[in-house]
């Protein structure tokens, strides 16, 4: 390289893969032009991936606009992610390239602090705080400690945290020869970041401004959302031979494929595995058996938290019905009771190796295990969870309970009504909820924590009955929010959602809905006017819809009743009742 090229060489390329996200990619380009380091010092390069809504001709016009910043690459659609993320790569020229997803964007600040981060500690990856828009979920806590100059990927939450959204020195990239693995429809970033943060002399993480914004698209039709099963299992199988070839067999190992075991080969067998038709469930659970029997030692499955390794013991002891079980257990009974053999305590899953479903060492997780039974609006302001556990010692040895909605840390009282005292009741005040949200808003998953007498443990707070309603709209400031109470598809997870709502896409769904029908509810008729639905801020900031049928009390209905699958069982014979809320 001359001298005239080294001083023109900008610090950073920023590579922007695009495909049919319209509807973000102006956001996304206007935060990149405006970052304080300046234009001077930085390069877009933006490669449309054969994009049909008009995606690429926003991106030339950018080009024309900016023609010293911007640059554009079109080529045919190739299916993911990766071939456009290895076009921009070679297209780029800066000391150091970022990746950033054209549905994302970036704080104004972002790029300027993340280089000279990486230019003071001489680091050749550096990761900035990620924080989720309209609800998405985000793993935050690599940034739990602040700013950390030099950040081991065995014995940190890194491994959490491989998307490619970082920023990595450029020499390494061609010294190692970086290139992500076309023939992963999914997951071809996390080779790419692992063999990054394998060789790098240094990694640091910056947890002291919101770098990175990870927007959760409304449509949902990006391809790690909805990518076929069949594809996320090819996908994992090429993740895990990469892994096992990069990483020699022992502790570290284990530490990476700690999540890659616990999150997406988990996730094969999660909650959704049920509405998969049979031949696709032999598939896959031929295929995520094959991985464990592979790659999980004892060590790294007493690592795994109690849902993955029942699942993956289930897939282990048996065939797709013994796994169905497990999954109908978690979906339509609720947590199973506590079985005792002497000392030892065990999940009682049907059909799970008891090497699997052992909970001894960790009772105070399991003690954690609730289930909701009910959520409802109180006075407007508040949202009530009610959960329940199976345990009938509950209030003795599981010690002060509370639940928390993300870091939402709710008021937990137990149930006087429940002489037993495994009931308990949580408040969590709407206006925290919003707060907590931001201005992009969030997906507040709860969680139960105990501290008792067999120690401090937590675990999810699963919802295996509880019906999905409409959310209902609040004003926080100047904003409107969507709040519901949702079930997660794929571990069945009670999340409380608070999702930013625009003037314009309440009108637009409004008017798709049109006349409310009259509908009634095991209560009595609902009140309709007859009318279309119309909609103003009542004096405590909910909107009041009029013309659209509300929900009354009624039973708690399964979530997967109105689509029934082969496999899946059938209605729970105790199924819980309460009030459908439009959650």
């Amino acid at each position: 390289m001359t001298a005239e090229e080294a001083t023109s060489r900008p610090d950073v390329s920023v590579v922007v893969p695009v495909y049919n996200t319209l509807r973000y990619l102006r956001q996304c380009l206007d935060s990149l032009l405006r970052q304080t380091i300046g234009p001077d010092r930085m390069e877009i390069v933006a490669v449309d991936d054969g994009s049909t809504d008009g995606s690429g001709r926003l991106l030339d016009r950018y080009a024309a606009r900016y023609p010293g910043t911007v640059r554009v690459a079109h080529q045919p659609n190739s299916g993911g992610p990766a071939a456009p993320c290895n076009r921009g790569l070679d297209l780029a020229t800066g000391r150091y390239v970022f990746f950033l997803g054209s549905d994302d964007r970036l704080g104004p600040e972002a790029l300027e602090r993340l280089v000279a981060a990486a230019d003071r500690y001489g680091s050749d990856v550096v990761l900035g705080r990620v924080v989720g828009v309209n609800g998405r979920h985000v793993f935050s806590d690599v940034f739990a400690d602040g700013n950390v100059v030099d950040v081991s990927l065995f014995d940190s939450a890194l491994p959490w945290s491989l998307a490619n959204t970082k920023l990595f020195r450029r020499e390494l990239v061609d010294r190692l020869g970086l290139r992500f693995p076309e023939d992963m429809p999914v997951l071809s970033d996390q080779p790419f970041t692992l063999a990054a943060c394998y060789h790098a002399r240094r990694i640091s993480v910056l947890g002291d401004y919101d770098y990175y914004h990870a927007v959760r698209r409304l449509d949902a039709r990006n391809i790690t959302y909805h990518s076929r099963v069949e594809q996320r299992l090819v996908s994992v199988e090429r993740l895990f031979a990469f892994v096992a070839g990069l990483i020699p067999a022992g502790a570290r190992r284990d530490a990476v494929l700690c999540r890659h075991v616990g999150l997406e080969l988990a996730n094969l067998v999660g909650d959704d595995f049920r509405h998969l038709d049979r031949a696709t469930q032999e598939l896959v659970h031929a295929g995520v058996a094959r991985l464990v029997r592979q790659h999980v030692t004892d060590g790294l499955r007493d690592r795994l938290g109690i849902e993955a390794r029942l699942r993956l013991g289930a897939v282990t002891a048996g065939g797709v019905d013994e796994l169905l079980a497990v999954i109908e257990q978690d979906t339509g009974r609720g947590v199973p009771a506590t079985v005792f053999a002497g000392d030892r305590w065990h999940a009682g899953y049907p059909g799970a190796p008891a090497d699997w479903t052992d909970v001894t060492d960790v009772r105070a997780d399991w003690l954690a295990r609730l289930d909701t039974v009910d959520v409802s609006w109180t006075d407007g302001h508040t949202l009530t969870v009610t959960a329940r556990s199976p345990y009938p010692r509950f209030a003795a040895e599981a010690g002060p309970v509370r639940l928390l909605a993300g870091p939402v840390v709710g008021a937990t009282r137990v149930d006087a009504g429940d002489p037993t005292g495994r009931t308990v009741r949580t408040e969590f005040p709407l206006d925290r909820l919003l707060a907590a949200s931001c201005a992009g808003g969030r997906r507040h998953p709860v969680r139960a924590e105990v501290d008792g007498g067999h120690g401090r443990g937590g675990a999810a707070v699963r919802a295996p009955r509880l019906a999905a309603g409409r959310p209902r709209l609040l004003r926080h400031g100047a904003r409107l929010y969507a709040v519901a109470a949702t079930v997660d598809g794929r571990n069945g997870q009670l999340v409380l959602s608070v999702v930013p709502v625009t003037v314009g896409q309440l009108v637009g769904r409004l008017r798709r809905r049109g006349p409310a029908p009259a509908q009634t509810s095991g209560h009595g008729p609902a009140q309709t006017s007859g009318r279309g639905a119309e909609g103003r801020l009542g004096r405590h900031g909910h909107l009041e819809v009029r013309g659209a049928a509300q929900v009354q009390p009624g039973p708690l209905r399964r979530a997967d009743q109105a689509h029934h699958h082969p496999g899946a069982g059938g209605t729970a014979p105790d199924q819980a009742r309460g009030v459908r809320v439009d959650v």
